[in-house]
């Protein structure tokens, strides 16, 4: 078993002959070496249990990780709840994982499952620019200026993005957008399509209105571009923190979350307090999120009142701490 670490190995015989595995005491990589070390010992009862904590416990490191654990979800489809958590991720925050892979790892199938999803948190232009660069990147060899693209090149972009046109939204594009991101790419699309897509934007008079605003039926969705400015948590923590704030259950629908302002970063405003009073003294409604120095625990809270320099106290009705 030359894939599997001493270690890994003494870990797994311990879970053999007694039947329990505390992952407290493991390190996160080496709950990912202890999953990989049970897929290849076929342990498919220990597969289900690993994936299971690693999502419901370690959810931010992974996030943090994403290239390791979209690596090695992938790699087996003994993963498949590590495969889902990462089609999630990927559908509620694609820029930016997207920005965190190499396009050209990516398989084929598993960005036509992405794209297709109406839940995807990313506009049609950015769709098409993500699907352009991924077709890139899997063909290297092509100039990177489009206008010294030869008749091959194109027929090679075409012939690697032919499963993905059909899943493009072109009529959720703007007139502005389809003339300066699709038109240059005109040979990779079907005669027919191209042919129906520019009738359509030539009979548009507002260069900024969509043909779906018009009459063309499409399928729309809500696209959520809010992001919070923090190197602790993620745009993926606003709805959550919203509910906390206006007091709901987690599985409550949250219809308008919070957008959030950074006020103060510890790493670059500093620690001291008289640093952070000088910066939000006055300012109520505020949102402290608090890492632990050396550990994956964040802690928060909500103040609904302002901020006063002083050794007095203040007083409210209800607040959060988490």
């Amino acid at each position: 078993l030359p894939n599997i670490s001493p270690e890994i190995f003494q870990i797994i015989l311990r879970y053999i002959y007694g039947g329990n595995l505390s992952l407290n005491e493991y390190d996160n990589s080496d709950i990912i070496q202890i999953l990989i070390a049970a897929n290849e010992l076929s342990l498919q009862d220990l597969i289900p249990y690993l994936q299971s904590f690693l999502i419901e416990n370690k959810a931010i490191w992974m996030e943090q990780n994403f290239n390791l654990i979209y690596q090695t979800s992938f790699e087996n489809d003994s993963f498949s709840e590590l495969q889902k958590y990462c089609i999630d991720l990927m559908t509620k925050e694609p820029v930016k994982i997207f920005n965190s892979l190499k396009l050209s790892s990516i398989p084929e199938k598993l960005l036509i499952t992405i794209i297709q999803n109406d839940n995807l948190q990313m506009s049609e232009i950015q769709v098409w620019e993500h699907v352009l660069k991924w077709g890139h990147a899997q063909n290297p060899e092509l100039p990177s200026d489009i206008t010294n693209y030869s008749k091959d090149d194109f027929g090679a972009l075409k012939s690697t993005l032919q499963h993905f046109i059909p899943f493009i939204k072109f009529y959720n594009l703007t007139a502005k957008e389809f003339t300066d991101k699709v038109l240059p790419y005109r040979e990779i699309l079907s005669e027919e399509l191209f042919i129906k897509l520019i009738k359509t934007f030539l009979n548009l008079l507002d260069p900024n209105i969509k043909p779906s605003d018009k009459s063309k039926p499409c399928i729309t969705k809500e696209v959520n571009l809010r992001t919070i400015d923090s190197k602790i948590i993620t745009s993926q923590h606003n709805g959550l923190i919203s509910k906390w704030i206006v007091r709901l259950e987690i599985t409550d629908k949250l219809t308008s979350p919070y957008e959030f302002g950074l006020l103060f970063r510890g790493s670059h405003d500093g620690f001291a307090h008289d640093e952070f009073h000088e910066i939000c003294d006055g300012i109520p409604r505020t949102v402290t999120i608090v890492k632990v120095k050396d550990s994956n625990e964040i802690l928060g809270g909500y103040n609904l009142i302002k901020w006063e320099s002083g050794y007095g106290w203040g007083s409210v009705t209800s607040v959060n701490i988490t």
